[in-house]
């Protein structure tokens, strides 16, 4: 980590044109190393399998060919962002003459802490270079020879750039002891993103002596108003349960306004069904439709990350507020209804990361907001809340110049 704060110097004076064509070396490099990535992924899988990671959590692990090549296309679309560093976020000229301007510089050394999930290994990475940082990973044991074969990749991009390799850098092969060295390395690095499971967050909260930007579980809900259109409920619940049911803006439970519940519930939980999800419903919900397994008070607080859902109908939007306050996590909140006055209410009220009206929760993704990827979504409200970009990665300094003043 003393070598990553060294390299994170050099990068931090990048210009805009070299980060930007460091990253796009590094997109290419990937590409070109498509079948040896694969093949490590193979090998994690095997292990994953044979040690009973759950569904959830095997497909975050999964890298085939068409996601190693979206990894490389990301890269490129952060490549093509503006530069985070720089920017004059306000300026003055005191009475006195002096000059202030407060701007956007790098943090220093990025490090995470991450399980099962690949992806993160180069979406931090480009995020950490592109905003002039270096990084340190622990992508855990369940996806080492993966996260091994892209780190190497990337490395090596940098070596042939001319630029200092140790920018990227992993603890993984210290395993725990290297994650505890991580969390502890205040003053060689700056911040630390943990992502992955509850227990994970709360570990890295709890035990870091490096400020720590949390990410959370993801508990997200999904209300149906009694002027939700069948047609969007249905097409969004299945959305955000069902394309892809492992990551945290997927939803886990839905609200249904008791008005509409014998026109919505049928239909809606039809669908779902039909796509293999088991609905776990109160008796409300099972009065309306079959195949509803009991839902128990564990089910609203649970983030199942599998083809799994809990239905309750609620009195009225009172109810599903004080739902929503009492399970969320507050990362994702939707609802669908086309009452303008109770889609203003629901934005105001609500507290989370991410609040929206009539559309998937599945749209809480860096990539979909346009940052080209993301280094996890805060759930937290200190520096950064939602999806994490480049200027999140980026912190701020004042510039004062001066023609001989003294203070008085």
């Amino acid at each position: 980590m003393h070598a990553a704060r060294t390299a994170s110097r050099s990068v931090g004076l990048l210009t805009d044109a070299a980060k930007a064509e460091l990253l796009r070396s590094i997109a290419g490099a990937i590409e070109a190393n498509v079948a040896p990535i694969v093949a490590a992924n193979a090998d994690d899988l095997a292990r994953g399998r044979a040690d009973g990671l759950s569904t959830g959590l095997l497909d975050r692990l999964t890298l085939d060919d068409q996601r190693v090549r979206a990894l490389a296309a990301a890269v490129r679309d952060v490549a093509d962002l503006p530069d985070p560093v720089g920017r004059v976020l306000d300026e003055r000229r005191l009475p006195n003459g002096l000059h202030l301007q407060k701007v956007s510089v790098p943090f220093g050394v990025i490090g995470s802490i991450y399980e099962a999930r690949p992806n993160v290994t180069v979406d931090i990475a480009a995020l950490a270079l592109r905003s002039g940082n270096a990084v340190v990973l622990r992508g855990g044991s369940a996806a080492q020879s993966s996260n091994a074969a892209l780190i190497s990749v990337m490395r090596g991009a940098l070596a042939e750039a001319g630029v200092d390799p140790d920018a990227i850098q992993t603890v993984d092969d210290f395993g725990r002891e290297g994650a505890r060295a991580l969390m502890r390395a205040r003053g060689l690095v700056d911040v630390l993103v943990p992502r992955g499971s509850a227990q994970l967050i709360e570990t890295v909260v709890t035990e870091s002596t490096v400020p720590v930007i949390e990410t959370g579980a993801g508990v997200v809900h999904i209300v149906l108003d009694e002027s939700a259109p069948l047609d969007w409920a249905t097409d969004i619940a299945v959305n955000a349960k069902v394309q892809r049911p492992s990551v945290c803006n997927a939803v886990e439970t839905l609200l249904v306004h008791r008005s509409a519940a014998k026109r919505l519930v049928p239909t809606v939980v039809a669908a779902l069904q039909a796509q293999g999800v088991t609905v776990h419903g109160d008796e409300a919900t099972a009065s309306l439709v079959s195949g509803v397994v009991p839902a128990t008070e564990d089910d609203w607080a649970t983030e199942h990350m599998s083809l799994d859902i809990s239905v309750r109908v609620v009195e009225d939007l009172d109810d599903a507020l004080a739902h929503i306050r009492r399970y969320s996590t507050q990362h994702t909140e939707s609802i669908i209804t086309t009452d303008d006055a109770v889609a203003a209410r629901f934005l105001a009220e609500v507290d989370a990361a991410v609040v929206m009206v009539n559309a998937s929760t599945r749209f809480t993704d860096g990539g979909e907001f346009g940052f080209g990827a993301e280094v996890g979504i805060s759930t937290q409200k200190l520096h950064a809340r939602g999806p994490m970009g480049l200027p999140e990665l980026t912190t701020t300094k004042w510039l004062a110049r001066g023609a001989g003043q003294i203070r008085s």
